[in-house]
């Protein structure tokens, strides 16, 4: 999907998202210092807006600017401050060792895609800072709820681990995990690859 299908997605006045920040950007920053975060394919904002109610000093980067304006807003309407960067992250980079947080959640593209905009990611990430990847599973198709429902935009945490090699960030967590999901039929589990990687404080 280009950046055009997203903004006719993103054009209506509602959010497409809920507002609320996703569950595991909660639990997987809770033992983290604020500093300066990016939130890659950020969307709508909910999650790096917030990161920044958190103290974080947030730019977030998406490719469709009506997502950003959205996103610009829900801001303005929090009382809180960001960074909005228009640009495709297959060809975005960010600052060398800039970030204490990366959080990429979502970016559902085929594998050669993920791997470069995952390396590129990994290269903003400053000593003793974290890399967060979270994404719909290969194994939800079968096992799981919603999502999409093509397997090349799938992927498993030994993907992006792969993805990870001679980045220098070294993996804290590798895990399917479950996202409990409301539904008119009750609760229903999606099944999502997370990866939690730092990068030592040493370099």
């Amino acid at each position: 999907m280009n950046s055009e299908e997203w903004n006719r997605r993103y054009a209506g006045a509602e959010l497409i998202w809920t507002a609320t920040p996703n569950r595991f950007l909660v639990s997987e920053t809770a033992d983290l210092t604020p500093g300066r975060a990016l939130d890659a394919a950020c969307g709508e904002g909910r999650n790096a807006v917030w990161l920044a109610e958190q103290g974080w000093r947030v730019t977030g980067v998406d490719f469709s600017a009506i997502g950003l304006d959205k996103a610009r807003e829900l801001a303005a309407a929090r009382g809180v401050e960001g960074e909005w960067v228009t640009a495709d992250l297959l060809s975005y980079e960010p600052e060398p060792l800039a970030y204490d947080l990366i959080a990429l959640f979502y970016l559902q593209v085929v594998a050669g895609e993920r791997t470069r905009a995952i390396r590129h990611l990994a290269a903003g990430v400053a000593p003793g800072g974290v890399l967060l990847v979270v994404a719909h599973d290969s194994s939800n198709i079968e096992h799981g709820y919603g999502g999409p429902q093509n397997p090349a935009v799938l992927y498993t945490p030994a993907d992006v681990a792969a993805d990870l090699e001679g980045t220098g960030l070294e993996i804290e967590r590798m895990a399917t995990v479950k996202r409990p999901v409301e539904t008119a039929e009750g609760e229903r589990i999606a099944l999502d690859a997370l990866v939690r990687a730092r990068r030592p404080s040493g370099g």
